[in-house]
């Protein structure tokens, strides 16, 4: 396995690194990542390598403000409004090399996550915008995705209400929000790992971490608002989330998943008993189901692939559609807003 670092030019922006993990011959799936908050797509320990080695090739990008985006400490977090942060998505996207034999994913992670659902379902997201250049995605995954924080974590509304003030009166000023590390793993490597990474700086901007949290109210509300505020999309759809989560909300992220499987929706619910925010970076037996879980439902879009289990990449059921992951038998299952 491979990697090639490189740099994302935002037209008229600023450069963005990026990384690609590459497969030892040709791909059989490219995964498009999007990382989290005070996160950086080099922090995902054996996830990306694991991919690489099954056939998927991982092509990421540290976002503005994150990870070796960063050039002076007054870009930490400054990742501007939601209609930047969609549009760097965008561009970012609209830059891989075109294979169409070759399918095209997308995935993203807690703030990521609730990124991708917005590029996805928000109708002022690029993505919805000249149709003819969309990315064609075989699937979309997401886990632990930011629709809306768990409320052990949740801010008062006092703090989001004066934080929403400062945000109009002066957007770029900067804000120390760290994580709880205690919450992003139960493995205890992993959070002595976070804290001393200096790339994971905990800074948003009062208007960058406004506009995350518009960002899960607006999918909160998504499908109470009707159908005419959200683009529906027969993209299929994988969520994964831990139980155990206290960063971001479980229980938002299944209902969310459950809502769209009723409006019609192609998805497919992951629950991790016990699990914490980054299941990537859990203990060995919830780490090694989430990769094998992602792994299988990918390939399994793969036509070469397709309906084919390996079982040292996969504990299941093997069905017409797929792989049936052990989840509890409930889990598989419209507000305009301005970007």
């Amino acid at each position: 396995m491979n990697t090639e670092e490189s740099v994302h030019i935002i037209p008229g922006g600023p450069e963005l690194y990026a990384k690609t993990w590459k497969t030892s011959g040709s791909p059989l799936a490219v995964l498009a990542f999007i990382h989290g908050f005070s996160d950086h797509c080099n922090a995902y320990h054996d996830m990306f390598p694991t991919l690489a080695s099954a056939g998927i090739e991982v092509r990421s990008f540290d976002q503005r403000g994150w990870g070796r985006s960063v050039k002076k400490p007054r870009d930490r977090g400054n990742t501007g409004p939601t209609s930047q942060v969609l549009s760097d998505i965008h561009s970012f996207l609209q830059s891989l090399p075109s294979h169409p034999d070759v399918p095209l994913f997308l995935m993203g992670h807690s703030m990521g996550g609730g990124q991708v659902l917005n590029y996805i379902f928000h109708p002022e997201s690029p993505y919805n915008g000249d149709k003819t250049k969309r990315p064609n995605f075989a699937g979309v995954l997401l886990y632990s995705p930011l629709i809306a924080i768990d409320p052990s974590s949740r801010p008062s509304k006092l703090t989001v209400a004066a934080g929403r003030i400062v945000a109009k009166l002066i957007p770029h000023k900067q804000r120390y929000s760290p994580l709880d590390a205690n919450l992003l793993s139960r493995d205890a490597a992993v959070v002595k790992e976070f804290v001393a990474d200096t790339l994971c700086h905990d800074t948003g901007t009062f208007e960058g971490l406004a506009g995350m949290l518009d960002r899960g109210i607006w999918l909160e509300g998504m499908f109470a608002a009707g159908s005419g505020a959200w683009v529906k999309s027969e993209v299929p759809f994988w969520f994964g989330h831990g139980d155990g989560d206290r960063i971001t909300s479980y229980a938002a992220t299944k209902d969310f998943a459950k809502e769209l499987a009723e409006k019609g929706g192609d998805v497919k619910f992951s629950s991790y008993e016990g699990a914490y925010h980054k299941l990537n970076a859990e203990l060995p037996e919830t780490k090694e189901k989430f990769l094998a879980d992602v792994k299988a439902w990918m390939l399994a879009k793969v036509p070469e692939k397709k309906g084919v289990v390996v079982q040292d990449e996969v504990e299941g059921v093997e069905t017409e559609s797929g792989i049936e992951t052990a989840t509890p038998a409930d889990a598989d299952t419209d507000s305009k807003a301005k970007l």
